[in-house]
């Protein structure tokens, strides 16, 4: 069983693997959320922490493979994970348009998780990767407009701190989850 918990903004941490994500620690993150975990970083460091990927390339750490995505010429990344054999993608924010090299690079997606952006992108990201279960999350200053709510079929849905992708995934249709802030 795989849990997304809300750590604020567009941060989560995802566990049910051989270790912990944390996926896109922002400023007000506690680093006890880290705590053995690995941090997912949207932008590359020259040197960073121990327990943290932050650049495009592959990984394999506790059972968890990781494909970082370069992006604005390797200025952003977003990543790629296969967790308890669920095929997953972190979209990092700013939303980018991604190439079709790009898109064959990730192949199938079960799981998606987006951010806040434009509407027009976030719609044409969400028919590209095909997701059965899309994770809609706030950017950094908690916003999640209704645009982009609306054009995801996710108006109205309560917001969550805490998803449970319990058994096998949705075998028709998409299950939306809006995180809260």
């Amino acid at each position: 069983m795989l849990t997304f918990s809300s750590l604020g903004g567009s941060t989560l941490k995802c566990t049910g693997g051989g270790k912990p994500l944390v996926i896109f620690p922002g400023k007000k993150t506690e680093k006890s959320a880290w705590k053995d975990a690995v941090a997912l970083l949207s932008a590359p460091e020259e040197e960073p922490s121990k327990g943290t990927i932050s650049w495009p390339g592959e990984y394999n750490i506790a059972d968890v493979s990781l494909k970082g995505i370069g992006q604005r010429e390797g200025q952003q990344v977003s990543f790629v994970a296969e967790v308890d054999g669920v095929h997953c993608a972190f979209l990092s924010g700013p939303l980018q348009d991604w190439t079709d090299h790009q898109l064959e690079t990730v192949g199938e997606i079960d799981l998606l998780v987006l951010p806040q952006g434009d509407v027009k992108l976030v719609q044409k990201l969400v028919d590209e990767f095909d997701p059965r279960v899309l994770i809609l999350v706030p950017d950094e200053n908690e916003k999640l407009e209704s645009e982009v709510l609306r054009a995801c079929g996710a108006q109205g849905k309560e917001r969550v701190s805490e998803y449970k992708l319990k058994g096998s995934l949705p075998a028709e249709g998409r299950e939306i989850v809006v995180m809260a802030a």
